[in-house]
């Protein structure tokens, strides 16, 4: 671990700075059984991790369950060591802790038991928008949120309540990341056991439900629309999509057969003339990497054509489709497509098209991109 002076610090609250620590269950219970004294981040955590003094707090959050289980005191600045500790990762930006509070799984404080009292949940943009706190680590916590969540913690250990939890998500192992040339590769995970279970979007929304919503929104705001090529003949409750008004029967023809072949298999496109103007893909159940792929072949084709992208998905897909959009293989692309491209929750959409009513003819298209949430990995 090379040559360090460990500081002994007697710090007082109001110097304090409070930072997340975020972790599975696993990784967890790696670092108790390793004695509980370094804790550790990815290399792109380095920046932030510098910043961290000792006496500073680490609040300990287990995604997939949702709950706080920890507090640690920093005893050192951060450096860079590769000795063991976890199975899956190195996590190589270590810092000196010792455990002040710790609860297990069962004990642990559920985050949504808190929303009423953490500035995280006000003035969401989108239902799910507070978990992109928790998509990387370390990150700067509000002191008086971190207040909030550490009196929760003590008081949990006070009063224990034991709640049941998902031993396969819990036991999960953390995203696996490798280093090349493109920089790092994230392995996509299964759908089971994804991020963040609240808040999740009622399951008898479909597919064909959030093709109809955007094609009518579209077609009632003036736009000519356009439905991917295979899926013509789908019907929403009963009702053909062919009988939705502006609903074109070919697409512009200014571009190579190609690029054609791409656009024609994008779910929703809205258009002005011959102008696409925005593109839709919705991604239900599948692994949302088909539906990046026909945008990111778009890019590739047409570098200076214009486009406002969009992936419409569940709720609680959040975090799989900004790690999907954040694949070398698309943010390498130019322009990048985390830049350009945002993720819209179908409830924000539900909600924002029930809300218009009869005002749809007075929108101007540009609103959609008010309800997408920014897909850049270092956005929160």
């Amino acid at each position: 671990m090379g040559d360090r002076i460990e500081l002994s610090i007697n710090v007082t609250t109001m110097n304090r700075n409070y930072w997340s620590d975020v972790c599975t269950g696993k990784t967890w219970e790696e670092f108790l059984k390793k004695g509980a004294s370094v804790t550790g981040f990815r290399e792109r955590g380095k920046n932030v991790a510098e910043k961290i003094r000792p006496g500073d707090y680490f609040i300990c959050y287990v995604t997939g369950l949702s709950r706080f289980i920890g507090v640690l005191e920093v005893l050192s600045h951060s450096y860079y060591d590769e000795t063991p500790i976890w199975e899956d990762q190195p996590f190589p930006i270590r810092v000196d802790v010792r455990v002040v509070y710790k609860l297990d799984a069962k004990t642990a404080v559920p985050i949504h038991d808190l929303r009423d009292r953490l500035s995280i949940f006000k003035k969401l943009r989108t239902p799910t928008h507070w978990s992109g706190f928790f998509r990387r680590s370390p990150m700067p916590f509000d002191p008086k949120d971190a207040e909030i969540i550490i009196d929760a913690i003590k008081d949990a250990i006070a009063n224990p309540i034991e709640r049941e939890y998902d031993e396969k998500i819990y036991w999960r192992s953390p995203r696996v990341y490798t280093s090349t040339d493109l920089g790092d590769v994230t392995v996509p995970e299964s759908e089971e056991g994804n991020i963040e279970e609240a808040d999740t979007e009622p399951i008898q929304t479909t597919h064909e439900e959030m093709q109809w919503l955007l094609l009518k929104l579209g077609s009632d705001m003036g736009l000519d629309v356009w439905v991917a090529k295979n899926d013509l003949g789908r019907k929403f409750n009963g009702v053909p999509f062919k009988t939705i008004p502006n609903l074109r029967k070919e697409i512009p023809r200014q571009f190579d057969d190609a690029t054609n072949r791409t656009i024609e298999l994008i779910d929703v496109l809205w258009l002005q003339k011959d102008a696409i103007i925005a593109a839709f893909e919705i991604e239900h159940t599948s692994s949302i990497y088909s539906g990046l792929l026909r945008m990111s072949d778009l890019i590739s084709m047409q570098p200076n054509l214009r486009i406002n992208l969009y992936v419409v998905a569940p709720d609680d897909r959040s975090d799989k489709v900004i790690a999907e959009i954040n694949r070398p293989t698309f943010a390498r692309l130019s322009p990048s497509l985390p830049k350009i491209c945002k993720f819209i929750p179908y409830s924000q959409l539900k909600k924002e098209v029930g809300q218009i009513g009869d005002k749809v003819r007075y929108m101007n298209p540009r609103f959609i991109d008010d309800l997408a949430e920014s897909c850049k990995a270092d956005e929160v």
